[in-house]
């Protein structure tokens, strides 16, 4: 694996790369686009990937989750999976950026249409983190990227764990970030999909808030039991993390 010199990478306009933290990993990035947020920071934190396993990142966006499971993990290959052409660009150019190209795909593709993009039950750990909105409601330009990226216009939560359940392999482990107001239909569409929750944890944005985040691992195919982890608390103070946070950031 050899880095690239940034006087090796063509940026687009209003791109810029960013230090990840981890390994020297860097990612490149439109702020006019979509950035990656904390939610999907504590989602490569939350999953567990053993050595050798193959990851399937579903809306991988401009691919954070696969190069941070790259950077904290044994896994064997990534792939990301984007359905947005200048998204699924600058994720593979940051793959090349890191060096890591023979460690993780970025494929060009619809969620809904995942089945035939990959062979069945072909994935040990399958992550996402989609869209949380339902609808469009409120939208003034639904095409927008960071719409695409917020609200459930070319995929919903539905389509989501009805391709999991098809490229899980049985015993696979899915982990899911999302909003704890939709968590009732979260539990029931994995249960009705043979995903069993094994795993959640609630994400606060301070000890006195509500939580705003949920995260969750379910298996396929696995018994009833589910562990509820203590609250993951994400500020002491305004601005200043709680120690975990740092330690997921890698800081």
């Amino acid at each position: 694996m050899k880095e690239k010199a940034d006087s090796e990478i063509v940026l687009k306009e209003n791109e810029r790369i960013d230090d990840l933290q981890r390994n020297g990993y860097r990612i490149i990035q439109d702020s006019k686009r979509f950035c990656f947020g904390m939610d999907a920071v504590l989602l490569s934190g939350f999953a567990q990937v053993k050595d050798g396993a193959r990851v399937l990142d579903l809306g991988t966006g401009t691919g954070i989750i696969p190069l941070l499971l790259a950077a904290k993990t044994g896994a064997a290959h990534l792939t990301g999976l984007e359905i947005q052409k200048d998204s699924a660009d600058m994720a593979k150019r940051s793959v090349w950026l890191n060096g890591l190209e023979e460690r993780i795909d970025i494929v060009t593709g619809d969620i809904k249409e995942a089945g035939e993009l990959f062979a069945a039950a072909s994935f040990d750990v399958i992550t996402c983190n989609p869209p949380y909105m339902i609808g469009q409601h409120g939208l003034k330009n639904p095409a927008d990227a960071k719409a695409i990226a917020r609200h459930e216009i070319l995929c919903t939560l539905e389509d989501v764990i009805m391709q999991t359940e098809r490229l899980l392999k049985p015993g696979g482990k899915f982990f899911l970030v999302h909003r704890p107001f939709r968590l009732a239909e979260i539990m029931t569409t994995l249960e009705n999909h043979h995903l069993e929750p094994k795993r959640m944890r609630l994400v606060y944005p301070f000890v006195d808030k509500e939580p705003n985040m949920v995260l969750l691992e379910a298996v396929r195919g696995g018994r009833a039991r589910m562990t509820v982890e203590k609250p993951l608390i994400v500020y002491s103070e305004p601005g200043v993390y709680m120690p975990e946070i740092y330690e997921v950031y890698g800081y």
